[in-house]
């Protein structure tokens, strides 16, 4: 039997990374130190926590409005990929695709947008020295009408770690 249920490890993991997605984006990522209290809370009630404005980017809706806000229309992705990854001239075009996309996106203000989104996260292993468990945490691949999306940081911490309270029930 699991030590914590499944919808706990990813409600935790989207409030770890919540924390990361408020620093402004100059600030880079460190290891981190010192022991603090995990909050949670039901996903119903993440707004009242995020600054006003904030898009939470969780529901397929919700994804592609910030897309189309950021790029209008999807990328031809039958055009860009051909006959698949094998296709004569594919990287060519994958790589000429996101240069261009990227040279479009650099004046628009969508950028400028304070935005969550989750990445679930597992318990991993056990840590006698720290007495606490590792987390291992990755992006979740969002179908949507642009096909699959994936959010991530340029940099994230190495080192997040769970310590479960002394005080709960075995």
């Amino acid at each position: 039997m699991p030590v914590v249920s499944r919808p706990f490890t990813r409600l935790l993991a989207c409030f770890l990374l919540l924390g990361l997605l408020l620093v402004p984006p100059p600030i880079r990522s460190e290891d981190a130190t010192g022991l603090r209290q995990l909050r949670t809370i039901p996903l119903s009630k993440l707004d009242a926590l995020l600054p006003v404005g904030t898009h939470v980017l969780i529901e397929r809706n919700a994804i592609e409005a910030f897309l189309v806000a950021l790029e209008g229309v999807p990328p031809d992705w039958a055009t860009v990929y051909g006959h698949g990854h094998h296709d004569l001239g594919h990287d060519e075009r994958l790589f000429n695709l996101n240069r261009e996309r990227d040279a479009a996106r650099e004046e628009n203000l969508v950028l400028n947008w304070h935005v969550a989104f989750v990445w679930p996260g597992e318990l991993s292993q056990f840590d006698p020295d720290t007495k606490s468990y590792t987390v291992a945490i990755g992006p979740v691949f969002n179908s949507t009408g642009w096909g699959m999306v994936r959010f991530k940081p340029e940099e994230f911490p190495s080192n997040l770690r769970v310590r479960p309270n002394r005080n709960l029930p075995v």
